[in-house]
C-alpha cells in the first residue's frame, strides 16, 4: 500500500514543520481588554490641543511637564513616568527630576509612594510579554542609578541640562511583571 505510507510520511513532516514554525514564530499573547478606554478620542485630542495652545511662540516660558500615570489608593501612590530610548539611553530634564524627587519625598512623608521611571522601545502594552526597563526613585536617591549629565557617546562633552540614564543600569521586565508590581503596591495600600 504505497499511498498509505506516503500519507503517513507527509503527515509526519507537516507536523514537524509546523512545530518548528511555532518555535521560530511563537504566537503573540494578548492581554485582556484594557480596564479604561478613551471613549471619545476626538474630545480627548481636542482637550490636549486646547492645552497645547496655552504656551505660544513669543513667550519666555517653554512647555511644561506632566505625570504620565498617577495611581492613588487609600492615600498610597504609584507614579509611572515613561521615557523612550534613544541610543540605549533615556533623558530626564533636571527640573523634571527635581520635581519628581520632591513629590516622592512629600508623598512618602504623608503616606507611601512608589515612583517608577520606565524606558521603552516601540512598545505594545497589549502584549504582556513586551519588554520594558525600569528603575524606582529609591534607586535614584541611593545612587544605584548613576546621575550622569554627560553623554559618553557624544563627541561634544558639554554638560547637558538633563540626566542621561543608560539602559544597562535599568532592570528589564515584561509588561505582565510591571502589572504584578503595580497590583502588589495597590494591595499594600489596603
Amino acid at each position: 500500500m504505497p499511498g498509505e505510507s506516503d500519507d503517513l510520511i507527509d503527515t509526519f513532516y507537516e507536523k514537524k514543520s509546523s512545530a518548528t514554525e511555532l518555535k521560530m514564530n511563537p504566537p503573540i499573547r494578548q492581554s485582556p481588554k484594557a480596564k479604561y478606554q478613551i471613549f471619545d478620542e476626538q474630545e480627548f485630542t481636542r482637550g490636549r490641543e486646547i492645552l497645547g495652545n496655552l504656551i505660544v511662540n513669543g513667550m519666555v516660558t517653554s512647555g511644561g511637564t506632566d505625570l504620565d500615570w498617577l495611581i492613588e489608593h487609600n492615600g498610597g501612590f504609584v507614579i509611572l513616568e515613561f521615557k523612550g530610548f534613544h541610543n540605549d539611553k533615556i533623558n530626564i530634564p533636571f527640573g523634571q527630576m527635581i520635581a519628581y524627587e520632591r513629590l516622592h519625598e512629600k508623598l512618602n512623608q504623608a503616606s507611601k509612594c512608589y515612583m517608577y521611571f520606565i524606558g521603552t522601545d516601540d512598545i505594545d502594552f497589549s502584549n504582556p510579554d513586551s519588554k520594558i526597563w525600569l528603575f524606582e526613585m529609591k534607586q535614584w536617591k541611593n545612587g544605584t542609578i548613576p546621575k550622569n549629565n554627560i553623554d559618553d557617546f557624544e563627541e561634544n562633552q558639554a554638560r547637558q541640562k538633563k540626566f542621561i540614564i543608560y539602559r544597562d543600569y535599568l532592570e528589564e521586565i515584561s509588561v505582565e511583571q510591571l502589572r504584578k508590581i503595580i497590583d502588589s503596591h495597590w494591595k499594600s495600600f489596603e
